[in-house]
């Protein structure tokens, strides 16, 4: 399971995206038999629309891998804001949705 760090705004974003996308291709290729991607997004403290941005990404990253992917723990706001994007279906599983 990967980690979101604690603050994912604009300013973040693109080291974030970055630090993700490398994680997420190791993990790709060495548990190649699992077919879910999961972010913990439970120490996510300071956040914008920008952390969306983010794990949209890396949902179309492991989408090309042919795997699953979901963000576990999320925030409560964290939450709101993807379902007011519309996005909350490609993200967070339906039990983490309600949180």
């Amino acid at each position: 399971m990967l980690v979101l760090p604690a603050t994912v705004t604009l300013r973040e974003a693109r080291d974030a995206q970055r630090m993700l996308s490398q994680a997420l291709q190791q993990e790709a290729q060495s548990k190649a038999h699992e077919s879910l991607v999961m972010i913990d997004a439970s120490g996510l403290q300071q956040f914008d629309s920008s952390a969306l941005a983010v794990l949209l990404e890396c949902q179309r990253l492991a989408s090309g891998w042919g795997k699953g992917f979901a963000v576990r723990n999320a925030p409560k706001k964290l939450a709101e804001l993807a379902r007011l994007y519309g996005v909350d279906v490609l993200l967070m599983p339906p039990d983490d949705q309600a949180a």
